[in-house]
């Protein structure tokens, strides 16, 4: 596996985390108060705005680390765990690009 391959599936899951920011920002704007939506529907409405807020910020902290990674990808020390200092797998680096520890370290 080539860097220009792992760059490109860093750049491909950046584009998919900048559309689930998108999504996710639109979809925690505020519960409006309708006459049309129930007292429960409203809570409802409002827990379900809860569980998308988080999953914003996860969405967020990834794309941050992403473009992280991207910005590194031509540094020597690119693909080394920052704690051990070893080489941090292949398949973890697809599998999470923004990953800067090894499966051992990050435990």
């Amino acid at each position: 596996m080539n860097r220009a391959e792992i760059k490109y599936k860093i750049q491909t899951e950046i584009r998919k985390t900048e559309e689930q920011v998108a999504d996710y920002t639109e979809l925690t704007r505020p519960v409006e108060p309708e006459n049309a939506i129930g007292r429960i529907s409203r809570m409802d409405a409002i827990n379900n705005k809860s569980v998308t807020e988080a999953a914003l910020r996860k969405a967020k902290d990834k794309l941050e680390n992403l473009r992280y990674a991207l910005s590194k990808i031509d540094d020597p020390e690119f693909g080394m765990c920052i704690r051990c200092r070893q080489p941090i797998p292949i398949g973890r680096i697809l599998v999470m690009p923004q990953s800067r520890t090894c499966v051992k370290c990050s435990q």
